[in-house]
């Protein structure tokens, strides 16, 4: 079956080198992290939705490094388990820069999460609501509505979020309880194609926040808008000020003094990490090239099996093509990379070149095989224009 993925065929020799001078010094596979590039995705996605409090989605590549530069910008993070506010604890980052996601919550995680300094939780049902009553002098609710989207790749809101009609019901059980809802929240879905189901949402959730603000002491102010925004991984040069434009103008209409969240990890650090992998070995088999990599997809490209994710790729050399397959180092068939792609004769020790590599990569790697993770390294601030 052919791969429909991006393919780039042959590098500069410069840009050559500096891949193996990279994996001569700390050796194979690699996940480069160039802090430029997520400052500059921060950047333009801070341009693109003005007003707009971005908190990083910690479990779209929870690393230490990353977590640094956008403490250093000024970004607040979504966490959604113990283990992912146990890191910002070690870097010591305030709970009050975050949100706490996750609808489904031990009552251990709720008080470990207020010892932190979260006080903003998602919910999406009555029984998690009365999880929180003991602790209704300290917790904010945000309430998740589910969205569901057929233009998202993964759709976040069949496992999570109630209906909209239900809202009122869940919010007047909240008040009964004593607990504050201080508003709406929504994950319209990952890597979406369009903003039309934000805008749905948002309006939704506009019309609905008004509604119960009319009746209600204490009024709902808040609208976490998730997160959705996507990653190029066609590198067709994606616009995400373009892709805003219908979102920004279905924010202008809510209150000026409504507070706007948004949950970004995909967009903000895909493009910030490039893999290296080496080829360890080939064959010919049914007269088809096989390259055997130390990385695979129960490693760095886990995101195409958990994450549906295409990574475009890059080999080094060019020449005469034929039909190929890169498949991964485990002993599992399934382990497979690309396959049905069109590539020059490789030999071993060749390098292959993985972009757009951030998002839902090392995060959901596995120790199939007890193989070694791929080292991170954090790239010198010069690398910016040099590894993309």
């Amino acid at each position: 079956m052919a791969d429909s993925r991006r393919i780039l065929i042959g590098a500069a020799p410069e840009e050559r080198a500096r891949f193996e001078a990279l994996v001569e010094q700390h050796g194979s596979p690699l996940l480069l992290f160039d802090s430029a590039i997520l400052r500059q995705q921060y950047q333009a996605l801070t341009k693109a939705l003005p007003g707009t409090d971005l908190y990083y989605a910690v479990k779209s590549h929870p690393n230490e490094h990353i977590i640094r530069e956008l403490d250093a910008l000024g970004a607040g993070f979504d966490v959604a388990s113990a283990g992912e506010m146990d890191m910002l604890m070690d870097l010591q980052i305030s709970g009050w820069r975050t949100i706490h996601t996750h609808p489904i919550k031990k009552d251990q995680e709720i008080r470990d999460a207020l010892r932190f300094g979260a006080t903003t939780f998602v919910v999406d049902n009555i029984d998690e609501l009365k999880k929180l009553t003991p602790y209704r002098s300290r917790v904010g609710i945000l309430l998740r509505v589910s969205f569901r989207s057929d233009q998202a790749v993964v759709d976040l809101s069949r496992k999570f979020g109630c209906d909209p009609d239900e809202v009122p019901a869940i919010t007047h059980a909240a008040n009964a309880l004593g607990l504050h809802v201080k508003g709406l929240s929504f994950h319209v879905g990952s890597q979406c194609g369009n903003a039309d189901k934000h805008v749905e949402a948002i309006d939704r959730c506009h019309t609905i926040m008004q509604q119960l603000n009319r009746r209600c002491s204490a009024p709902m102010g808040s609208l976490d808008i998730g997160g959705g925004f996507p990653a190029d991984y066609a590198m067709a040069g994606f616009d995400i000020e373009a892709f805003c434009a219908p979102i920004r103008q279905a924010l202008a209409k809510l209150p000026d003094d409504w507070h706007i969240l948004a949950e970004p990890g995909r967009f903000l650090i895909a493009p910030a990490v490039t893999s290296v992998t080496t080829i360890t070995g080939k064959s010919i088999r049914h007269g088809i090239r096989w390259y055997y990599l130390d990385d695979g997809v129960y490693g760095s490209f886990s995101g195409q099996i958990f994450d549906h994710a295409q990574y475009p790729l890059q080999v080094l050399t060019d020449g005469p093509r034929r039909l190929s397959i890169l498949a991964g180092p485990t002993c599992d068939s399934i382990d497979v990379v690309a396959e049905g792609v069109e590539l020059p004769e490789l030999e071993t020790g060749d390098l292959v070149i993985g972009y757009q590599m951030g998002a839902y990569t090392a995060a959901t790697r596995t120790r199939f095989n007890l193989l070694p993770d791929a080292q991170f390294i954090h790239l010198p601030e010069t690398s910016a224009e040099e590894i993309r």
